[in-house]
């Protein structure tokens, strides 16, 4: 399978629109992928809280039109990464979307863990509550954003829902980068899976993104690592490697705990 993980700059003074256009773009520029995945709420930017509510558009809006023609254009499977969507019989929600080679919409995953404590997404956005796969030729891919990786459950939820490679777009800080590379590696290694998690680059909102996109195989080796800077990271894996290696060292087998709910005495 070959991936293109693209790290988009979102940086102050461009447009919605006009980085729209550019991302469109971008994406349509990896025919011959098989999958490709953008970063959180590229958009607006993760932290551009002001922005959420005046940027909001429905589920099937200008960037769900944008991106579902790139990925017809491009014949590519698209994690188009998410956005502040707004529910008409409810609150705003992060939002990612995937995408079929033909442009369909093969799911959207409302983030379930709200960055911000008692300020920020955390009270702007409604919360998320259900997993979400998406099943690839080759592989069944697991949906999660930026703040869902610190909580390991949800990663063992998707799994167990029988994910093999975990999906992780995001606009991470830069000053809390080495937490981004060690949990996208603690993740691949308990969970025997491929992850790909594709950060933001650049400034917004006053707040220096990470970057370092990183993919990472089931034995917790990082296969390609982003910069800084707006990039594309492009990756040739064998998704065939997760069974090979849940069958070489198979401790998900010796799972105790939260396979069942507790008895009680």
């Amino acid at each position: 399978m070959r991936a293109s993980v693209i790290q988009i700059s979102v940086d102050e003074g461009e447009s919605v629109e006009s980085r729209r256009r550019r991302v469109a773009s971008m994406v349509r520029d990896q025919a011959g992928a098989d999958l490709v995945v953008l970063p959180e709420l590229w958009t607006t930017g993760a932290f551009a809280y002001e922005e959420f509510g005046r940027e909001a558009e429905p589920l099937e809006g200008s960037t769900y039109e944008a991106m579902a023609k790139a990925a017809s254009d491009a014949g590519v499977w698209l994690h188009a990464g998410s956005i502040p969507e707004r529910d008409p019989d409810g609150p705003l929600y992060n939002t990612s979307l995937v995408f079929s080679p033909s442009g369909d919409l093969a799911a959207a995953y409302r983030k379930i863990h709200r960055f911000g404590f008692d300020k920020g997404e955390a009270v702007l956005m409604g919360a998320g509550r259900e997993l979400v796969t998406v099943r690839l030729p080759g592989t069944t891919l697991g949906v999660a954003t930026c703040y869902d990786l610190r909580f390991p459950e949800l990663f063992r939820g998707l799994v167990d829902a029988g994910a093999e490679t975990l999906v992780v777009s995001a606009g991470w800080p830069e000053r809390r980068r080495a937490h981004w590379t060690l949990l996208a590696r603690a993740r691949a290694v308990e969970n025997q899976s491929f992850v790909l998690a594709c950060a933001t680059a650049g400034t917004h909102a006053g707040v220096p993104q990470s970057g370092h996109s990183v993919v990472v195989d089931p034995w917790g080796e990082v296969l390609a690592e982003a910069g800084a800077g707006e990039e594309i990271l492009t990756v040739e894996f064998d998704p065939g490697k997760v069974a090979t290696t849940r069958e070489q060292f198979p401790a998900l087998k010796d799972r105790v705990l939260g396979l069942q709910p507790p008895r009680r005495p």
